[in-house]
């Protein structure tokens, strides 16, 4: 028996939309990051890209606990001496609020080329409207018609449908 290998020919993407509403971000964030890694197939492999693309709404509505929303704090540097800005979540939610999330997420990837190019798969948006309904629903249409090809193999195979073998075992 061999061990199987992926093969970068083999990787299917689907795109997932996660809703951030009254979510914890941190839940919000390891869901996301086990998504873009891939960790949710039987094909996982740590050294490849074999994750989805994930699309995160109403980002402004995520939720925290406790005094995070005053005390949490990012930084970040301009580059000229005696230049580091910091900025709280409270207000870093009202500017930018899909920063937040992606700082999240980034933080629970790789941190090597690996995981700069998965946190590409990342989309997030302040408000419920996303321009990647087309892609959402064609990966959902392609999962249907895979199920309803599977399905008309196994009736052609002889088997019945599995509800039918339900019916016949009680």
């Amino acid at each position: 028996m061999k061990t199987y290998t992926l093969s970068s020919k083999d990787i299917e993407t689907h795109w997932h939309v996660r809703d951030a509403e009254e979510r914890p971000l941190g839940r919000l964030a390891s869901e996301v990051a086990q998504l873009l890694r891939g960790k949710h197939r039987p094909t996982y492999s740590p050294h490849m890209d074999n994750g989805d693309f994930v699309v995160v709404v109403n980002a402004a509505k995520v939720k925290v606990t406790g005094n995070k929303m005053q005390q949490k704090i990012y930084y970040r540097h301009t580059g000229y001496p005696g230049g580091l800005k910091e900025t709280p979540l409270d207000r870093m939610l009202e500017r930018h609020p899909d920063r937040v999330i992606k700082h999240a997420v980034k933080g629970m990837l790789p941190h090597n080329r690996l995981g700069r190019k998965l946190l590409r798969h990342l989309k997030v948006y302040g408000g419920s409207e996303h321009p990647h309904e087309a892609q959402v629903m064609a990966g959902e249409r392609q999962r249907r018609r895979e199920a309803a090809a599977q399905s008309a193999q196994d009736e052609s195979a002889g088997e019945p449908p599995a509800d039918q073998k339900t019916e016949e075992s009680a």
